[in-house]
């Protein structure tokens, strides 16, 4: 299954090294990692996305908890939250397909970002589905590059 977890931290070098560290001395990878400042500048927020079972992942978030520099550990797995994600895509086009991926682009509200003579590039915002989704549309004209920001989430309420 996949988790959520949302991770509060002292904002102090050497705590993603101590954190990402956790995860991989118990043999986890992690699928995305996003880290950035709160509304407090000394306190980051890490959004970490990890494929585990229940019991494991309950586990590391414990020795989270242990460690100095963490404030809070959170797993989203079964709350509810909002999560989102960044990507840019940069797309082969032509004369004849340029109309297609505007087309594709406005039905997924996302937005052009760059337009080059044979490419276009793309900034597409929201959860997983919607993600995947425009990112497979857009697969047939041919990816050129493409960066994601990995999940970013906080709990509703």
């Amino acid at each position: 299954m996949k988790h959520t977890i949302s991770v509060l931290v002292e904002n102090k070098a050497g705590v993603l090294a101590r954190i990402a560290g956790l995860f991989s001395a118990r043999g986890f990878n992690i699928d995305s990692l996003a880290v950035g400042e709160t509304q407090d500048p000394s306190i980051s927020r890490m959004t970490i996305v990890v494929k585990g079972d229940n019991a494991v992942v309950e586990q590391v978030c414990k020795q989270l908890n242990k460690l100095i520099d963490v404030i809070k550990v959170q797993d989203f797995m079964g709350k509810d939250f909002v999560g989102r994600e960044l990507i840019l895509v940069k797309v082969s086009v032509d004369g004849k397909t340029r109309h297609e991926v505007l087309q594709i682009v406005e039905i997924f509200r996302a937005k052009i970002i760059d337009i080059k003579t044979k490419s276009m590039t793309i900034e597409v915002t929201g959860n997983d589905l919607k993600v995947n989704a425009i990112f497979d549309m857009l697969r047939p004209f041919g990816i050129k590059e493409l960066s994601r920001t990995g999940r970013i989430a906080i709990a509703r309420g």
